[in-house]
């Protein structure tokens, strides 16, 4: 007898379709003694109908499923249309191998010939599901690194960062090479990962590399590889970095602290997507996409000699600008809500907020270090505060300093009591304030000043409405028609409150 299952995912959901009674029961007995949930059926009609209801990890299904109805095959094309796809097994009588064949050239996972023993058949079925798990998982995590790197991720709605997306989405699809220019801090290989991400070459590697934090020999070995004996050390063959990115993306960061011997190989690689190893004779071929990336000017460098000006026409196809923090200021509550939401508070385990003064405050700073500078700023504070919440105070004085008049406490006025609860850049979502900041943000007692901006009822529902509506029409791409639509009024009514008229 064979041990209870050790799927990963725990129990699974099996469909179990044959047309002998005996057969269904011993096989449903079996995997449900195993701990999995088993749904019986004698009719092909029945199950048919059923795939759609259980959405099963696993189809077991005969092909032969008497003279009427729906057939093995009807079963195993359906499973195979789910999202996500059952693992097919089927089940064919002794000697029928040429329709176990069909089935297998159709999607099926396994077959199973009659009579079968018991536990042969529940190790087929415990490498089914364990397939199932390692597609599904596979899936999944192709599906988190698209939606990590697909462009709304890249927090930003100024026009700058607005005329970049537009780019980037035209960019991704070709295989041309890119150079992505912007100061430090500015987000150049978020932006190189999302190109890879939504282009052809999103399931092949991604391999991002350095240029200025490895020496010249090292380097040339790292991107190009070398041959044993090719140098002292050299102790056996290695592949180079770009062997490794074979029909993926390789991203030069820092291009322009690239050596000249090693910008020569590049630019041999860009050429004619060849490769010749450090030691070895003969070139390789080479399919990768080239994107680079710089925040220096090429162009003084070749004034200077210091870059090769045949190099920078071969890098310089299709360039993305980036613009510093500095240039998109409107931005930075959005970066620090992004920040906050989604990287600091659940690494930290603690929701923080951001005082009205305190985002005020960081919208002064001119950034030098850009995006990243405010990450790095957040999170020093988020250390620092006393407790969930961000204020002034917990900033380095050179920022303190340059925090404009409008920040300063004033009687009356937007003070460090004012707390702003951020949202999710991505759909408006506002965090939960937990019952101890729900005290905190409450007045003390009646008569005091109250934590947030009281007005008349009507007002506020004017303004979640208009919200609303701006972000179905975003949905929507600005199909007014299909907004409507989707929220079941009239085109005359959605023009009415886009208008801000009320009705009585």
């Amino acid at each position: 007898m064979v041990v209870a299952s050790t799927y990963k995912l725990g129990m699974a959901k099996i469909l179990v379709i044959d047309d002998e009674v005996t057969i269904v029961q011993m096989v449903t007995d079996a995997l449900r003694s195993d701990g999995h949930e088993v749904h019986p059926f004698t009719s092909g009609n029945a199950a048919f109908d059923a795939l759609d209801e259980h959405h099963p990890d696993l189809l077991i299904t005969d092909l032969h499923l008497g003279r009427d109805g729906k057939q093995g095959l009807d079963l195993l094309r359906k499973a195979r249309a789910l999202a996500p796809p059952a693992v097919v097994m089927v089940v064919t009588a002794f000697g029928s191998v040429e329709t176990a064949v069909e089935a297998m050239k159709q999607g099926a996972y396994d077959y199973v010939e009659k009579p079968f023993k018991l536990d042969a058949f529940r190790h087929s079925v415990q490498r089914a599901l364990s397939y199932n798990h390692a597609v599904a998982e596979n899936h999944y995590l192709k599906r988190q690194l698209r939606e990590k790197y697909q462009f709304s991720r890249i927090v930003g709605t100024s026009p700058q960062m607005q005329a970049v997306f537009k780019w980037i989405e035209r960019v991704a699809p070709t295989d041309s090479t890119v150079l992505i220019l912007g100061e430090s801090g500015t987000g150049k290989e978020l932006v190189a990962r999302a190109l890879h991400f939504n282009s052809a070459r999103q399931y092949a590697p991604f391999i991002p590399v350095n240029c200025a934090a490895l020496p010249e020999n090292l380097l040339e070995s790292e991107l190009f590889g070398h041959r044993r004996g090719a140098f002292a050390g050299a102790l056996s063959d290695k592949r180079g970095l770009f062997q490794e990115a074979e029909g993926g993306t390789i991203f030069l960061d820092e291009v322009g602290s690239m050596p000249d011997a090693v910008q020569s190989r590049l630019l041999r690689v860009l050429q004619d997507h060849e490769v010749r190893r450090v030691g070895d004779s003969a070139p390789g071929h080479v399919n990768v996409r080239v994107v680079a990336a710089t925040h220096e000017s090429l162009e003084r460098k070749i004034k200077e000699g210091k870059f090769r000006e045949d190099l920078f026409y071969r890098l310089n196809v299709l360039p993305i600008q980036l613009p510093s923090l500095r240039e998109r200021r409107e931005d930075i509550p959005l970066l620090i809500a992004n920040f906050l939401r989604n990287k600091i508070s659940p690494r930290s385990g603690q929701a923080f907020r951001i005082t009205r003064r305190a985002v005020e405050t960081l919208g002064a700073y001119d950034w030098p270090g850009n995006v990243r500078e405010l990450e790095n700023i957040l999170e020093r504070a988020c250390t620092l505060c006393e407790d969930d919440f961000i204020r002034m105070a917990d900033f380095p004085k050179a920022i303190q300093e340059g925090a404009p008049a409008s920040a300063r406490l004033q009687p009356g006025g937007r003070d460090e009591t004012t707390f702003l609860i951020p949202e999710d850049p991505a759909d408006g979502t506002p965090y939960p304030l937990t019952p101890g900041q729900q005290a905190k943000a409450q007045p003390a007692a009646a008569g005091s000043s109250l934590p947030f901006k009281i007005e008349p009822l009507k007002d506020f529902l004017r303004e979640q409405e208009h919200n609303y509506l701006n972000r179905v029409l975003a949905h929507t791409a600005g199909n007014k028609e299909k907004a409507a639509e989707l929220l079941d009024i009239s085109l005359a009514t959605l023009y009415r409150k886009l208008s801000g008229e009320t009705t009585t």
